[in-house]
């Protein structure tokens, strides 16, 4: 560790050391006080006892007189070039937050996994402490948020952190490999509940901070993941709205589960008819005029707008939140509703997307990463069901640039600020437009993976395989690139560039 940072190329530093070492191991001291003398940007000072992990960096921090403090553990090592990494963000940025990719390895120094993280998401960082190492930040920022907390040994540094981000004035990411940490040996049973503990009760005490009352949980087949769940402070009237053009079975089976599984009551839902030619249809709609939440709206467009059929639905809606649902979804989760909506009722998030499986259960959606494909795509399209996904990504709340309007939730006064559906895009990216526009806005887009239904996709209108369907498909891509041209080349905020887009499957380049 301490010959790591020897070897950086930016030399303007200092190294605090705070050694609570009991007496067996006096060879610390010994080895620390050498570097010290050999070199005088090293600092040492032994405790009288160990303190704590807490308190013992505290002593450190006391120690330094640098504008900026990064925090290194006792057994890992930095890249030569991190400092000057981190320097190179400051300047350019005026960043007072900022961290770096990292990478594990073994006791016999083979790397076991690499990390490569996402940007800043506040939500991704509730699920878990994804940011960790390596971290440094300015010390005005750390005068006016504080230092450790020994109440929360354990999880001291997923507490920092929480405090620090959120009111940092510029968080910054770097995208590369520059702290290795090394994987300690195994730890008892009642130290790793500690550390589950305090995180938890971390995160708790940050939302109660930030005026939220939220229970969290911790994941127990992913240990060192939680799910926070928000409590509703309304229960607003919730419009879902579905597109429909015949296709009776996938309607009605659409609508039993949700009519026969939600349990979340302030619903109504607006069935946007466009062009039906089955006599079957315009039955099973007479039969729909018993329920006083069901509404049939006609849309009389000659070719098909998905854009255009779901504007007129959220014209004659009346809920606060809008769902749009296609009618080859069938829901699963009972509380699907509250899953989603424990999030757009946030002031800061502006639209939140599901969960979505095949008929095989395999996944359809777990969000969409911007510039697959010289476009967007959907993140691990089509892993087996129960996978975990990169780094849990799969079985986790999460920031995203984009989700599915297949299941997607819209607070009413965002769609309508930023502009609705877009009718240039009448079939494809009308969705991942409309988050862009959110995300642009100011908002955040959230998936959450605890609102699951099945999506048999295409089954109503079908693949884009016909010549003339080819044809629209090429041309709203072509009209997407053009759009969002400096948001692509910029790259997705929340898929690591290490990662390759031929596809969303987490492949590193």
């Amino acid at each position: 560790m301490i010959e790591s940072v020897i070897a950086q190329t930016y030399s303007n530093w200092e190294l605090c050391l705070v050694d609570g070492s009991d007496d067996t191991h006096s060879n610390i001291m010994y080895v620390c006080k050498v570097y010290a003398m050999n070199d005088k940007r090293i600092k040492y000072q032994k405790l009288n006892k160990n303190l704590g992990i807490s308190e013992n960096s505290n002593k450190a921090i006391e120690m330094s007189g640098g504008d900026y403090i990064g925090l290194l553990d006792h057994d890992d090592a930095l890249h030569p070039s991190a400092l000057y990494e981190i320097m190179k963000v400051i300047c350019e940025n005026d960043s007072d937050f900022i961290y770096t990719d990292e990478a594990i390895f073994s006791s016999n120094g083979k790397i076991t996994l690499r990390h490569y993280k996402p940007d800043y998401a506040v939500d991704t960082l509730y699920s878990y402490n994804y940011i960790s190492r390596f971290t440094v930040f300015s010390r005005t920022l750390m005068d006016k948020a504080g230092v450790f907390r020994s109440e929360f040994d354990g999880s001291q540094d997923y507490d920092l952190i929480l405090r620090y981000t959120h009111i940092a004035a510029k968080v910054s990411h770097i995208s590369k490999l520059l702290y290795f940490h090394r994987i300690r040996e195994k730890s008892n049973i009642d130290k790793k509940l500690n550390v589950i503990s305090s995180a938890e009760k971390a995160i708790t005490e940050h939302l109660k901070t930030r005026g939220i009352q939220a229970q969290v949980e911790s994941k127990i087949k992913l240990p060192g993941y939680y799910r926070v769940v928000y409590e509703l402070t309304e229960k607003p009237q919730v419009s879902i709205i579905i597109p429909n053009k015949d296709n009776v079975s996938l309607l009605r089976n659409c609508l039993s589960s949700i009519m026969e599984k939600t349990t979340y009551d302030n619903y109504e839902i607006i069935i946007v008819e466009n062009n039906s030619a089955d006599n079957a249809t315009l039955s099973f709609y007479k039969e729909l005029k018993r329920y006083d939440n069901v509404h049939i709206v006609n849309w009389e467009g000659k070719e098909f707008n998905f854009s255009e059929i779901c504007n007129m639905g959220y014209r004659c809606a009346k809920g606060q939140q809008l769902i749009f649902l296609n009618n080859d979804i069938e829901i699963i989760t009972p509380n699907w509703i509250e899953e989603m909506l424990m999030y757009c009722q946030r002031d800061d998030v502006g639209a939140a997307g599901a969960k979505l499986y095949f008929s095989n259960q395999s996944i359809q959606h777990a969000g969409v990463v911007l510039g697959v494909e010289g476009t967007a795509g959907h993140i691990l399209y089509g892993a087996p069901f129960g996978s975990i996904g990169y780094m849990g990504g799969l079985q986790i709340v999460q920031n995203m640039s984009a989700v599915t309007a297949a299941c997607m939730m819209v607070k009413r006064k965002v769609f309508e600020d930023v502009g609705l559906f877009p009718p240039e895009f009448n079939n494809s990216y009308n969705d991942v437009d409309l988050c862009m526009r959110i995300r642009k806005a100011g908002y955040l887009i959230v998936w959450t993976p605890y609102a699951e239904a099945y999506h048999f996709e295409s089954k109503s209108r079908g693949y884009n395989i016909t010549h003339e369907k080819k044809r629209k498909l090429v041309g709203e891509m072509t009209l997407f690139k053009t759009k969002w041209k400096n948001e692509l080349a910029a790259g997705d905020p929340y898929y690591n560039r290490n990662f390759s887009l031929n596809d969303a499957n987490y492949r590193i380049k």
